[in-house]
């Protein structure tokens, strides 16, 4: 079982992010819960979401100790940093944190991802060059199966972004 946090500002897309992670795995046949969070300021204010990949049932959705964190902004970092489980995964927007984490029983990934996705045209793919380090470091999906979720469950109106999604995806696991 995987638990996963993402966060970061309101429009970061930390939501966005877990929501594909989260299809991906349910069409990959697993057990899948998606938790969004976010404060009453949305774009600005604090985003994060839990996802939970399990080959069994979830008896309960919350995370506590997750094995894995996406952080997009330094607040993420602070706060759930701490909490990674020991032998989990830390993915961290370099761009946006430049903190390291002291900790030596968690593998931490700084991707300078606001600045690989500025320099692939839009920073708004940060979150999808994280999310591709974070399922490339933790070996739960192939890249696969997070490019034929955005083609199966990307809504019409976000369709033009596709490839840039898709682009964006394999820049991250390549970076990982």
């Amino acid at each position: 079982m995987e638990e996963i946090i993402i966060s970061g500002f309101g429009g970061q897309g930390t939501l966005f992010a877990g929501q594909v992670l989260a299809y991906a795995a349910m069409d990959a046949d697993f057990h899948v819960t998606w938790i969004p969070s976010y404060g009453p300021e949305m774009r600005g204010g604090k985003a994060r979401c839990t996802v939970i990949i399990s080959d069994q049932e979830i008896g309960s959705p919350l995370v506590r100790r997750p094995s894995a964190a996406i952080v997009m902004n330094i607040p993420s970092f602070e706060t759930f940093e701490p909490m990674v489980k020991p032998g989990g995964v830390l993915v961290v927007n370099q761009s946006l944190v430049p903190h390291r984490s002291q900790r030596e029983d968690i593998r931490a990934l700084y991707v300078p991802a606001t600045e690989l996705a500025t320099d692939m045209g839009n920073m708004r793919v940060a979150n999808m060059v994280c999310l591709g380090a974070l399922v490339q470091a933790l070996g739960i999906l192939p890249l696969e199966a997070l490019e034929q979720a955005l083609d199966r469950h990307l809504a019409e109106r976000h369709r033009k972004w596709l490839s840039l999604n898709k682009e964006a995806l394999r820049k991250g696991a390549e970076f990982a």
